[in-house]
């Protein structure tokens, strides 16, 4: 089997994953308040990470290859980690409570716009964007708009989950400018590790305030058993695996390949949603959601002169997803 065909096979598992992840997001609700949830699955997340980098430095050392951080190295891959740690508790945590409210088909697609998001807002620091760009964002406007305005009521029905999970996505465009900026610099596994400790301690302290604010009762010991499953796959499956399988296949598999591949995830959120949870979609919904997909994959293209390109993450490296 040739490097770039495993590489590809392992990012199609990794969208897979994360696509499959947002149905036991929604599932875990059933037991558990948004940022309670959240913050367990996210310190699962780190503690899944550990030993991986810990395999990762062992290999390292033993192929000569294993670099010891410098104090200025180690600083900045601390500030990285707590940087990218409290952009991925908002938007993890804003996810979350949109959840409650939508689907998790909806959900995967709206927080995919992440991707039309980044080079929009990198206007602001002066980046160029290709024209057909524009294009794409017109498209993925139009795909949103027939996902989550009803036909009859119009933007006096709309769900106030969709609109809370588009915040969300903002908020992810922000965690990976975050990312964007430090990854360069540190290790990318062992920020994100940082970065899962510090979105779930800051959760796990924020849940006792915000959960019963918002008239989510707080869970005990026996619903966290009772979610279990939930819990564990968002957080080791989600995270842990996930992260690692793209991290390993990226390295086999061309940027643009990856990140096309990497978009099934919002295919997969709605493929599982409407699997395991029963969810539905007319047709309405289904050409929005279309529209959302093309834009998507069209924004990740290559373009044919490096200077009209912004940088732009890829999904997985914000967590979650």
């Amino acid at each position: 089997m040739g490097r770039q065909l495993r590489g590809s096979m392992m990012l199609f598992t990794t969208a897979l994953i994360w696509g499959t992840a947002f149905v036991a997001q929604k599932s875990g609700m059933d037991t558990m308040s948004p940022i309670a949830f959240n913050g367990v699955r996210t310190l699962i997340g780190g503690i899944a990470l550990l030993p991986v980098i810990y395999i990762m430095s062992r290999i390292a050392k033993n192929r000569g290859t294993y670099h010891a951080e410098s104090p200025q190295e180690k600083k900045t891959l601390w500030l990285g980690g707590v940087c990218c740690g409290l952009a991925l508790m908002l938007a993890g945590n804003i996810q979350q409570v949109g959840m409650c409210y939508t689907t998790a088909g909806k959900t995967g697609f709206i927080t995919a716009l992440y991707v039309i998001l980044v080079p929009l807002l990198g206007l602001i620091l002066k980046k160029k964007i290709r024209p057909i760009f524009w294009a794409c964002v017109a498209a993925s406007a139009v795909g949103l708009y027939l996902l989550c305005i009803p036909a009859e009521g119009g933007f006096g029905g709309v769900n106030k989950g969709d609109l809370i999970i588009l915040l969300c996505s903002l908020m992810f465009a922000f965690h990976i400018l975050t990312i964007d900026y430090f990854s360069p610099k540190v290790d990318g596994v062992k920020m994100s590790c940082i970065q899962f400790f510090v979105a779930g301690i800051l959760s796990c302290i924020l849940s006792p305030f915000l959960d019963p604010a918002m008239g989510f009762a707080l869970p005990g010991i026996s619903d966290m058993f009772a979610g279990w499953f939930n819990i564990l796959y968002a957080g080791i499956m989600s995270c842990g695996v996930a992260y690692t399988l793209q991290v390993v296949a990226q390295a086999d598999v061309e940027p643009a390949l990856a990140s096309m591949i990497l978009c099934l995830e919002s295919v997969f959120a709605v493929i599982a949603g409407a699997i395991l949870l029963g969810e539905t979609m007319g047709a309405r919904e289904i050409i929005g959601c279309i529209l959302m997909f093309v834009a998507i994959v069209v924004a990740q293209l290559p373009a044919k002169e490096p200077a009209a390109e912004i940088s732009e993450a890829g999904h997985g490296e914000r967590s979650d997803d």
